[in-house]
């Protein structure tokens, strides 16, 4: 009997040990797939996936970062919460890691830790920038402008789909409400300092042709005559000599 029950744990110990050794040599599955070729769409993401797609890996931990990249100090704030994912390549200007996580508030709180980390223990060859809700780093950059190049290509383009009602409905047309509002009030003020403007330079135009037509009447007269075209007696000799119609 004690030699079955020995037969028998040493058969479940085999089993265990097999799906142990199973369950470490299998890859980390990605949570999205693409529905034309099934690839991961984080590894389409990447800059010029196609060409790296080889030597491209997968990460949904920590540990896993630490087996791709090695123990960098700045993992030590990260936090792969479930549903988060991350995908590394290496290109010529360094070693490229993008995490991505579910919700912009997971991603900004990441963000801030990284921050602060870079900020607190700066990593010569460290390059990151959040884009959407993609964490990016560059390691082992040489060159700050190859390595910034390499980050410009990184596009987030999801886009969210709610199968009901949006929740964020309202604030989003009051946000649009506002954006309007200051719009129409811009425009306005614009109307009206146009109108202004355009009434000062129609009465400037006006004042200086009045004043030119007057001035070219005053250049035609010989003396000045305070009669307002009427006959005067010329007392003081200051009118116009009459011209009678015979000369």
């Amino acid at each position: 009997m004690f030699s079955q029950l020995k037969r028998l744990t040493l058969v479940l110990a085999v089993f265990t040990a097999s799906g142990v050794s199973l369950h470490a040599q299998m890859p980390v599955k990605s949570q999205e797939l693409s529905e034309n070729d099934g690839i991961p769409v984080i590894i389409k993401h990447l800059p010029e996936w196609e060409k790296v797609r080889q030597n491209a890996r997968l990460a949904a931990t920590v540990p896993d970062l630490r087996k791709l990249l090695g123990n960098r100090n700045v993992f030590s704030v990260i936090e792969m919460i479930a549903g988060s994912e991350a995908a590394t390549a290496d290109y010529s200007a360094g070693r490229l890691l993008l995490i991505e996580f579910p919700t912009p508030q997971a991603s900004s709180a990441a963000d801030a830790a990284i921050l602060r980390n870079l900020s607190e223990s700066p990593s010569p060859g460290t390059f990151y920038r959040r884009i959407g809700n993609y964490n990016a780093f560059v390691f082992d950059a040489d060159n700050e402008e190859a390595a910034n190049a390499l980050l410009d290509q990184i596009k987030y383009e999801k886009t969210v789909q709610w199968l009901g009602d949006d929740p964020f409905l309202a604030g989003k047309i009051e946000r649009y409400l506002v954006g309007t509002s200051a719009d129409v009030l811009i425009s306005t003020v614009l109307f009206i300092l146009m109108g202004l403007g355009g009434s000062i330079a129609a009465g400037i135009i006006g004042g200086y042709i009045f004043f030119r037509v007057r001035d070219h009447e005053r250049a035609r007269r010989v003396a000045f005559s305070d009669a307002g075209g009427l006959t005067r007696l010329n007392l003081d000799d200051l009118s116009e000599p009459i011209r009678h119609k015979n000369q």
